[in-house]
């Protein structure tokens, strides 16, 4: 019994504060996985910086943001835990990704697995669904500085 007890004081000591944070925004979308029915008019529109919105739809292991990107908006180079699929509803993104130079353009799909690390350009005014297994912590919790503030 004591053993069990010094082992997860051992454990509260190594969690940080935002450990916690990101685990409780995770644990809360999970735990509130109901049916819902969600207009995008009625999703909060976030300005990440002059050429960049966006809109997120949390589900229980999945999410959805919905992506809004002027002509010449820069997504820098980055990668996630996080697979990924980007599905481009209008205009087109080009992509740096494993060497490689990708266009993907409307009614295009682009799966991204994770931990490979990537880097986009709007091409034109692009609109573009992201889809991310499990949901990206960093975008709910808003600590995603390599988005904010810059072109």
């Amino acid at each position: 019994m004591a053993k069990k007890k010094a082992k997860a004081q051992a454990g509260k000591r190594r969690t940080s504060k935002k450990d916690v944070q990101l685990r409780d925004t995770v644990a809360k979308s999970a735990a509130s996985a109901v049916l819902r029915h969600i207009p995008w008019n009625t999703v909060e529109l976030e300005d990440l910086n002059p050429l960049l919105q966006r809109q997120l739809v949390v589900g229980q292991n999945i999410m959805v943001a919905r992506v809004l990107l002027k002509k010449g908006c820069i997504v820098p180079e980055h990668s996630h835990h996080n697979e990924q699929l980007t599905y481009i509803l209008e205009g087109a993104l080009k992509f740096w990704i494993d060497g490689k130079e990708i266009v993907v353009h409307a009614g295009e799909v682009l799966t991204i697995p994770s931990n490979m690390p990537h880097k986009a350009e709007a091409m034109e005014d692009t609109v573009d669904l992201d889809i991310f297994h499990p949901p990206r912590a960093d975008w709910m919790n808003r600590t995603d500085q390599y988005l904010r503030g810059q072109k």
